[in-house]
């Protein structure tokens, strides 16, 4: 067994073993969403390490959608570093307008939907690779495309990305919980806790300029 396996265990907490991918995965997502709350730029270096991780965790729990959301996150992560850092005057947080909200909405219902049945239909179309059916596809899609949503959104520094954030956070919870990978349904409990701050802190810094 090696680093990547999820029966390469660090520790037992209540019986429940806890392996060294999805511990590693679980820190340094805490660190970044805490760095993310703060509006600091090291939420997108640490986000990276989160992204590795988890990208492999996910694939042996059969969360596919989760799989490739890591690849999306990894890709806006370099925008958003980037974006961050070329900013010679730091880009203020701000509110999407009422058009960029129907629209948000709209992606969120059509994009769950569409990649529901893809994913639901992932291991016949592509059975070399995903030899197990995908587990919850259309919970598994709505965190998907919510989250992407998400870090577009975080990447603007725009508010509204806190609230997809708490919204995702709590179907992240109980669907890790049902797939039985409990410490990472604990991070999501504390990301939620993390997200209302952030919604908090942002509106502050929005308040006071």
């Amino acid at each position: 067994m090696h680093l990547f396996d999820l029966k390469s265990i660090a520790f037992s907490v209540l019986n429940y073993p806890v392996s060294y991918v999805e511990l590693i995965g679980t820190l340094f997502g805490l660190i970044s969403v805490y760095y993310a709350s703060r509006a600091n730029i090291l939420t997108w270096p640490t986000g990276i390490i989160n992204e590795l991780f988890l990208f492999i965790l996910f694939f042996q729990v059969q969360l596919y959608a989760d799989m490739f959301l890591q690849v999306y996150f990894f890709i806006v992560t370099i925008y958003g570093w980037y974006n961050w850092r070329m900013n010679k005057v730091e880009k203020k947080v701000s509110f999407t307008s009422f058009r960029g909200r129907m629209m948000l909405i709209a992606a969120m219902i059509m994009g769950t939907i569409a990649f529901g049945y893809l994913f639901r239909n992932i291991h016949t179309l592509l059975p070399a690779y995903f030899a197990t059916a995908a587990s919850y596809p259309f919970a598994d899609s709505f965190i998907m495309v919510s989250s992407i949503l998400a870090t577009i959104l975080l990447a603007r520094k725009k508010i509204e990305n806190w609230v997809l954030w708490i919204i995702g956070d709590v179907v992240c919870v109980v669907l890790y919980f049902k797939k039985q990978v409990y410490f990472l349904s604990l991070e999501y409990l504390v990301f939620l806790g993390l997200a209302s701050y952030g919604l908090y802190h942002w509106n502050q810094k929005l308040k006071h300029g």
